[in-house]
């Protein structure tokens, strides 16, 4: 609600005011769950909600979750809003997830006025302090005088530089009061210029003189955008290129020079690569446990370069022998500049040889996870979002899943969040307004089903296949491998019936459970409208490999089940 004031300035609510400011930077969607203390704001967007989409969802993790999803899928900041105490603590896993994978988003979350602040008021909670260090900046607004430059503040911060959350916590009484409101113009995020020292110059010496380079390509190069500018970079220096979890897409998986994911469970060809190269270039990646598992003998052979808009990356796990600090984009238009190659197609030649010697196999199953996905991949455009939740699937995915595209593999990879999967998909759709396909297992999907309500009332078309092992299946693999085959809390013995499970919600349910009825499975999902579940029967036993035992080099890849230590 507004008033006039004499000069012409408009006076409105604090809750107006976010809603103004929330326009302002081209918020379209806004994720969240009202409470008492959240209840002016949500009353405001109720009064602008021609403009605002509210998505209400079943619980405030799944709306921080759609949040970062929306925001994986577009490049732009991710809003989510909840009410204070258990409200905002639900909120804290979600933003925990964003900041682990360097997600840009806003989190706007109600509070006891500033008189009950302290008191251990009914649903008052410290959010600022809980979230102090998975954010990258939070604010407590005690004058509502400062609200509106604050969310400016936030929306620049949580997309410039390295990207990741902020929060802004607003008492109920800031909400209410009135202040006069001057509309401004979005400040766009900065990235810095990019500033050429001798590090830089040292990297593209070094680059240069590479007779077999290496590129590993991480989120950065999505976040960034510079993802064609690595394409030429690499095609400029005959360089083979290896991308992390988070940097699947940013080189198509179909190019020549495209060897696989690294890391714990990447390609075995990149493990033999990372043996024998001579210049590992990291860009806008950074080193670890499940990429240099035993940093000492990370790629010992080899120079390093670390390319990286955040300083605090450089040496940080492994030494670089140069680095780059800057925007991946920037750093990239230097060094297509700057390095004359000298390496032969050999490399890249022997490196496509490695790739052909070490495929990824299908295991003997009833039903193997690997085929299910081939049949999706193939069944899906390059542009369809997959989304994962945490587990065996979610590395079968990257291995086998050949993204063509950037943000188009949505999986939280450095928290490891079980449940992310069904809010990040709910997200993704509302971002995209085409269908996504999502891919979890039962444990993760026992963790969010209850956001089923939310993708069918609005009828939203997220096919959901469910690897339904009925054991927590990565857990379980290192009990097998590690802890002498004790499977202590491992085996679900969960009752549920997954095809009455989607019927309850109104969505859609079958059960998969033989190779020859996956590709009809597949087009059925595909061909049934709105939110599908479908029961992925596979067996209690099936592996992910290749497999780097934790603290171990590539060296030690697994790659067989015979490799495997009695």
């Amino acid at each position: 609600m507004s008033e006039q004031k004499t000069n012409g300035e408009q006076l409105l609510r604090g809750a107006d005011i976010i809603v103004e400011c929330l326009l302002e930077q081209g918020v379209t969607h806004v994720f969240g769950y009202p409470g008492g203390c959240i209840i002016d704001t949500f009353d405001a967007l109720y009064l602008r909600k021609d403009k605002i989409r509210q998505v209400l969802t079943s619980h405030e993790q799944g709306a921080c979750h759609a949040a970062d999803g929306y925001a994986r899928a577009t490049g732009k900041v991710g809003v989510v809003l909840s009410t204070s105490g258990p409200g905002a603590t639900n909120l804290v896993t979600g933003i925990a997830t964003a900041y682990m994978d360097s997600v840009p988003l806003v989190a706007i979350t109600g509070n006891v006025a500033l008189s009950a602040l302290g008191r251990d008021s009914f649903q008052e909670v410290d959010i600022a302090g809980v979230t102090l260090p998975i954010t990258k900046h939070n604010f407590i607004v005690k004058d509502v005088k400062n609200l509106a430059d604050t969310i400016r503040r936030a929306f620049v911060i949580a997309a410039s530089g390295r990207p990741g959350p902020v929060l802004i916590d607003v008492p109920k009484n800031i909400q209410q009061q009135k202040t006069a409101f001057t509309p401004c113009r979005p400040t766009p995020p900065s990235c810095g210029t990019l500033k050429i020292g001798e590090a830089a110059r040292k990297a593209a010496q070094i680059l240069s003189k590479a007779k077999r380079p290496l590129i590993y390509a991480g989120g950065g190069v999505i976040r960034s955008n510079a993802c064609e500018k690595l394409l030429a970079f690499a095609e400029r220096l005959k360089a083979p290129v290896a991308c992390s979890m988070m940097g699947l897409g940013a080189v198509p998986a179909d190019h020549p020079l495209y060897l696989g994911m690294i890391g714990m469970h990447g390609s075995a060809a990149v493990a033999k690569a990372l043996g024998e190269c001579d210049v590992l270039v990291a860009v806008g990646a950074r080193f670890s446990d499940r990429v240099a598992g035993d940093p000492r003998n990370f790629c010992k052979q080899a120079e390093i370069i670390h390319i990286d808009i955040d300083t605090a990356e450089i040496d940080k796990i492994v030494p670089a022998d140069a680095h780059i600090i800057g925007d991946a984009s920037q750093a990239l238009d230097y060094l297509l500049s700057a390095v004359v190659p000298s390496c032969q197609e050999t490399w890249a030649d022997k490196c496509h040889i490695l790739k052909a010697q070490h495929p990824l196999r299908d295991s003997d199953g009833f039903l193997c996870p690997r085929k299910i996905i081939r049949a999706i991949a193939e069944a899906s455009p390059a542009d369809r979002i997959v989304v994962t939740d945490v587990g065996q699937h979610q590395m079968w995915t990257a291995q086998s899943y050949p993204f063509r595209k950037p943000r188009t593999f949505l999986s939280s990879g450095g928290l490891g969040t079980m449940g992310y999967g069904l809010g990040a998909a709910i997200g993704a759709a509302f971002a995209t307004g085409q269908p996504v396909t999502m891919i979890t297992g039962d444990g993760s999907f026992h963790m969010n089903c209850n956001e089923l309500a939310t993708c069918v009332k609005n009828r939203l078309p997220i096919k959901i296949f469910v690897f339904d092992n009925n054991t927590l299946g990565m857990v379980r693999q290192w009990q097998t491998l590690f802890y002498d085959r004790r499977y202590s809390s491992t085996t679900l013995n969960s009752p549920t019936d997954y095809v009455m499970l989607a019927k309850a919600f109104g969505a859609t349910g079958f059960v998969l459970d033989r190779n020859g009825e996956i590709q009809a499975a597949v087009e059925r999902a595909f061909a049934t409208p709105g939110t599908v579940v479908v029961d992925c029967r596979i067996g209690a036993d099936e592996f992910v490999l290749p497999m780097i035992p934790p603290g171990k080099s590539a060296e030690n890849i697994i790659t067989e089940r015979e490799e495997i230590p009695s």
